[in-house]
């Protein structure tokens, strides 16, 4: 089978939306593989953050992302065969990864990585640029949103689900601040493409909003 036959199901959407979870769960319910694109520039962020390198050297950050050795396994994220599933998710870490995410050399560097997971019997992926960029193509295109306040509060009770602490009115001017960036960004900037489904999940359970995928992709993919 050509790749660009294989299915491709695309969930982008802003900060903090549920797009992760959500698109994790439907790659399980559909047996398809999975793709967490913003990991990919939250390991090269980790990277960069560890080594010091100066985020707004675009060329030291692209030969980052050039030689990431990394491995998905499941829900874990290995590094040099370090699980970095935890370290990548800190606020310092999702900060700098929406700065470098703005770098067009180090969009086009991770570019054939991420599509090298277009497999059988299927993909989902979610990021800000699947169905735009990566997979202009796809057989689903999901633009999954929430309140910005929603958002926040999502957020905030994952952090400290974990035991960090968090001020949610901080949460919530970064993610009206991270917002602004990804969708002014000259580089794949963040917008609902013509093509893709709106799914607001600002009163929707996780469940609730998997389920709406899933009657999406059957409507839309096996008629």
């Amino acid at each position: 089978m050509e790749t660009g036959a294989i299915p491709v199901i695309t969930i982008d959407g802003p900060s903090a939306s549920g797009k992760g979870t959500v698109a994790q769960i439907v790659a399980q319910k559909l047996a398809f593989h999975y793709l967490d694109s913003g990991a990919l520039y939250r390991l090269v962020a980790l990277i960069a953050i560890r080594s010091n390198t100066d985020s707004a050297n675009e060329s030291a950050i692209t030969n980052i992302a050039l030689h990431l050795d990394v491995n998905f396994d499941g829900s874990s994220v290995q590094l040099n065969d370090e699980d970095v599933s935890d370290a990548i998710r800190s606020e310092e870490c999702s900060k700098l990864a929406s700065v470098i995410a703005g770098q067009p050399k180090v969009r086009t560097a991770l570019l054939q990585r991420q599509r090298a997971f277009r497999q059988l019997p299927g993909l989902v992926t979610d990021g800000r640029d699947m169905g735009s960029v990566v997979f202009p193509d796809a057989s689903l295109k999901i633009f999954l949103t929430a309140s910005a306040e929603e958002r926040a509060l999502r957020r905030y009770k994952q952090l400290i689900e974990k035991g960090i602490n968090a001020n949610i009115q901080s949460l919530l001017q970064d993610i009206y601040e991270r917002d602004t960036r990804d969708s002014n960004r000259d580089a794949a900037p963040l917008k609902q493409e013509v093509d893709a489904k709106l799914l607001d999940t600002t009163s929707l359970s996780i469940e609730e909003a998997v389920n709406a995928v899933l009657r999406l992709y059957n409507k839309t993919c096996k008629n």
